[in-house]
This record gives C-alpha cells, sequence and structure tokens, in this order.
C-alpha cells in the first residue's frame, strides 16, 4: 500500500475535521483537493510493509517483561490487525489516550516507562508532515506509533483496572519456607480472592481501540475506592513532602485491586488491620475496637478473607512441630515437665494418649505423635477461640499473655492474632444475643475446668467447684460474619481521619520496590 504526499494530506485534513467534527462552522471546510496537487513526493509514500517490519524491531528491541508487555508483543506477532492507524491515518483515539497516559506522573509515575514523550512527539511530528532522518521516516514514525501506543495502554490500562503488581505472586514469593539444592518452597502469605486480567480482558480492552470507546472504557476502569480518591488527592497536595509519597502510592496500589469482597459490602464484620494491631468489629452503626496480637517477623500474620463459623471455648492446643523441635524435645523424658504445662501426647493413628513417663525423644521425633496443651486457665490460646476457614490454620484467639496489650509492638504470635476483649467479641458474634448463652460462656471462660483434663486439677487440695451443666464447649456462629485480615498503612480511623502506621512486615518497601517498572 503506497499514498502519496497528496492523500497524507488530506488524511492530516481529515484528522483535524474529525477532531473538530462538532464545530460548525470551521475556517477548513471550503478547502479542496486541487490544492495539494504539488505535494507528491516520495518521503510521503507510506509502505504497510515497512510499517510491519519497524513494528517487528520494536517487539525484538523490547525487553520488558510485564504481562501488558506480553499482551502487546502478542497481538502484533499473531499478524493482528493495526489498532491505531487506518485508512484516516491517526485519529482522536490517540489523544484521547494521551489524555490519560500524561497525567501519570499524577500517580507517582515516570511518564517514560509509557513512552509518552516518545509518543507525543512522534504523533506531532505525523500530522505536521515532518519526516527528515533515517530514523524518522513515515513508516518507521507509524510503526513506533502503532507499537507505543499499544503498549502504553495496555500498560496503563490492566494497572488502573487490576493493580500494577499481582499481590498473590509478590507476597506468596516473599519468605523462604524450606530449600534444598532442587527446589524453594515459600511461605504462604497472600490468600484474598481477588480478580485478574484473563484474555477476556486483554482481548476486550484492543476490541475498544477497534471500535473507538475507550474514552468510556478507561473512565470505567478507575479504581471505585473512596480511600483511592483520598489517597491520590493527597500524593498531589503540596503540603505533602517527597519522602511521604511512597507510602502513599502503596497504599493508592492497595486499593486498585479488586477484591472479591469488601468488608463495606456488609452490615456485619470483623476488620483486622495487621499494621495498626487493632482489630474493628461493625455491627450497623454499632463499633467494637480492640488491641491485637500478630504474627512475628518471621511467622507473619497471613491475609485473607473467611468467615467465622464457630467459637470454641476453653480449646486444647496443637502444638505446632516448630516448637515442639525447638523448645519441647528438649524436655524428652521429665514427666513433670509435661504435666506442669498440661501437656500431653496423642497417637494420631489410634488417637490414644500416650503415657507420660513414656514421652521419648523418638516420640516427640515421629510426626505421628501430636503435643497437645490442655483448656483452660494457662493455655496458650486463652479461654476462646474464634474458628474460621482457612489454609494456614490461623485464627482469632484469647490468650494468657496478657500483658503483650501494653506494648506498642505487638508482633509476638506464630500467625495467629490474639484478641484483647474475647468476651466482648463472642457476644458482639452471636446472632441471636440469648442471655442463657451468654451467661454459659461468660461462666465457662473464667470458671476452673482443670478437672476436665487429661492430666487432673492442678491444685488438688483446692475442691472442684465446676458446674458442669453450666460449662459450654462450642458455641456456633450464626449467621457466619464475614472477616477480614489485611494490610494499610494509611487507613482512616472511626472519626474519617487518615491514620498512619508502621509497614511491621516491609509489606510497604517490597510493594514500591516492583514499582520500579513504572518509576
Amino acid at each position: 500500500m503506497k499514498l502519496s504526499k497528496f492523500f497524507l494530506s488530506m488524511v492530516a485534513v481529515a484528522v483535524v475535521f474529525v477532531s473538530c467534527r462538532h464545530h460548525v462552522n470551521h475556517p477548513y471546510q471550503n478547502l479542496t483537493l486541487d490544492g495539494y496537487s504539488d505535494m507528491m513526493v516520495s518521503e510521503y509514500k507510506i509502505n504497510s510493509t515497512k510499517i510491519q517490519e519497524e513494528i517487528n524491531r520494536q517487539i525484538h528491541s523490547d525487553e520488558d517483561s510485564l504481562t501488558a508487555d506480553f499482551r502487546a508483543r502478542s497481538y502484533y506477532l499473531r499478524k493482528k490487525p493495526w489498532l491505531w492507524i487506518n485508512r484516516m491515518g491517526v485519529d482522536d483515539r490517540a489523544d484521547t489516550l494521551l489524555f490519560f497516559l500524561d497525567r501519570i506522573d499524577e500517580l507517582g509515575f515516570s511518564k517514560s516507562k509509557f513512552k509518552v514523550q516518545r509518543i507525543m512527539g512522534d504523533l506531532r511530528r505525523f500530522r505536521n508532515l515532518d519526516f527528515d532522518t533515517l530514523d524518522n521516516k513515515i513508516d518507521k514514525v507509524l510503526g513506533r506509533l502503532e507499537y507505543n501506543l499499544t503498549k502504553a495502554y495496555l500498560r496503563y490500562a490492566t494497572g488502573q483496572r487490576f493493580g500494577f503488581i499481582n499481590p498473590k505472586y509478590v507476597f506468596n514469593k516473599l519468605d523462604v519456607h524450606d530449600s534444598d539444592s532442587v527446589k524453594v518452597s515459600y511461605r504462604a502469605l497472600f490468600a484474598i480472592p481477588m480478580q485478574h486480567p484473563k484474555t477476556s480482558f486483554f482481548d476486550d480492552a484492543l476490541r475498544k481501540v477497534y471500535n473507538d470507546s475507550i474514552s468510556e472504557f478507561l473512565h470505567a476502569i478507575q479504581p471505585q475506592s473512596s480511600l483511592y480518591n483520598r489517597l491520590l488527592a493527597r500524593l498531589n497536595s503540596a503540603a505533602t513532602k517527597v519522602a511521604e509519597k511512597p507510602k502513599i502510592m502503596v497504599n493508592m496500589e492497595r486499593c486498585r485491586w479488586r477484591l472479591n469482597e469488601y468488608p463495606q459490602q456488609y452490615t456485619k464484620y470483623v476488620l483486622v488491620n495487621v499494621p495498626s494491631f487493632r482489630l474493628k468489629a461493625v455491627d450497623g452503626n454499632s463499633v467494637l475496637e480492640m488491641r491485637i496480637g500478630c504474627g512475628t517477623l518471621e511467622t507473619k500474620t497471613p491475609l485473607l478473607t473467611s468467615r467465622i463459623k464457630r467459637m470454641d471455648i476453653n480449646p486444647q492446643w496443637i502444638i505446632p512441630r516448630s516448637i515442639i523441635e525447638k523448645s519441647i524435645i528438649n524436655h524428652a523424658g521429665d514427666s513433670s515437665y509435661f504435666s506442669r504445662h498440661r501437656y500431653f501426647v496423642r497417637d494420631r493413628r489410634t488417637g490414644k494418649a500416650v503415657s507420660l513417663n513414656r514421652i521419648s525423644r523418638a516420640v516427640l521425633e515421629d510426626r505421628n505423635f501430636l503435643v497437645i496443651q490442655e483448656g483452660g486457665d494457662g493455655n496458650s490460646l486463652g479461654r476462646i477461640i474464634f474458628r474460621f476457614d482457612n489454609s494456614f490454620s490461623i485464627y482469632l484467639h484469647d490468650t494468657s499473655s496478657k500483658g503483650m496489650f501494653s506494648r506498642e509492638d505487638r508482633g509476638v504470635s506464630h500467625g495467629c492474632v490474639r484478641v484483647e476483649r474475647p468476651f466482648e467479641l463472642a457476644v458482639f458474634l452471636l446472632g441471636d444475643k440469648d442471655e442463657k448463652t451468654i451467661g454459659r460462656i461468660h461462666y465457662s471462660m473464667h470458671a476452673d475446668v482443670s478437672s476436665l483434663g487429661m492430666n487432673g486439677r492442678k491444685d488438688i487440695n483446692k475442691p472442684d467447684t465446676l458446674d458442669k451443666r453450666k460449662v459450654i464447649g462450642t458455641v456456633p456462629v450464626e449467621p457466619e460474619v464475614p472477616v477480614f485480615i489485611t494490610y494499610y498503612t494509611l487507613y482512616p480511623n472511626e472519626k474519617g481521619e487518615i491514620e498512619e502506621f508502621s509497614d511491621v512486615y516491609g509489606y510497604d518497601k517490597v510493594i514500591y520496590r516492583y514499582f520500579a517498572n513504572y518509576r
């Protein structure tokens, strides 16, 4: 395909008409083709083969490895139709995209990572018919425009619609769980169900370009969170210091992630924000707040969404293998140690308990045997645990170490969330606030239940005053209450003011490091 300079000029005029089609009295409306008869020169001939060759050169020199980059390359390698170049040249669809791309720095990103200046320069050169050097011949300019517009478009659209990083990939490749010379396994830290870009999204996005509907599309994909808009305004405020911007950017990114569920969808829910070390239980206009303890830096509390389904009062604690191997195994053969801590050992295969005087090192090393702490006073899980389905075996629960709630840094657990006011939380979770049930929960959480254990009472000199008729072991939560374990270092408090929290697990730094692809 070759177009003369005459035709190219008419393309330029047509573009003017397209971009100004709503004006009735346009100064160019009386132009005729005769005025361009002297413009038949070789510099303005377009060769489709050479344009495609330039697109191929762009593909082979492109070393960027984001999903959007792969999709852009894949589109052209499959010999799909051009998106931005047509019989009318490069029309105002490119201007629509540039309207959004020209503001990419307002998100804290670099325009160079989206080739904004290059796109603007090539578009200006094409429309001014300014083709001179070897690198700026018309076919090269059009080839660059076609590829760079598509790549920048997919980068921007994917990022604003789903987030510029994939947290499931990033955080589940963060902490090494085990490794050898063959493979490395990682500790899972992120299990919040969310949307990710699929082939259908990219196909639809490219179809929007072809059908000239990208304006509506780019407006529709913008993050919907009110917190996002508040953070965006804060990022671009003249009062915001440069050092504060990374924290704002990473929390904006969290707002971009399209989760399957949000607390605001429910009237009643429990929200744990790890960096704040606080829990908020909401039921309409009623709000219960309390301090919490979370996992340490080495044993982080995973981020997840689930539903609290039951409460177990005076639960037994099945001790993790890591604790057995680190400390308990050193007390093999010491029956008084196990009795003092109210530990017993159970054979998984038979369900039977092992006599205290037969707990050897070999038994403790064997994974067929469980070490369990009896429920009651002094149990590490406290007097009540709030259970919900998850793949990490973590829960909300009481604790026997009440003093930790007075600490500022409350990263103390092996991943579970310890709650400061467990009885109040139990009452909150009840769908039917039955006074009898509430009374039994309170009694069971405060009574001496040691006589119910495998090892008998701690103090046999004291009479057993337990009223077994009042004891309650399990209370279902009906209806189940959604629980959200999240991680925001900037988040609104009960007054609506945005509070700042320490990056206790270093997740802000991790996200910002991945932003190098866009900064």
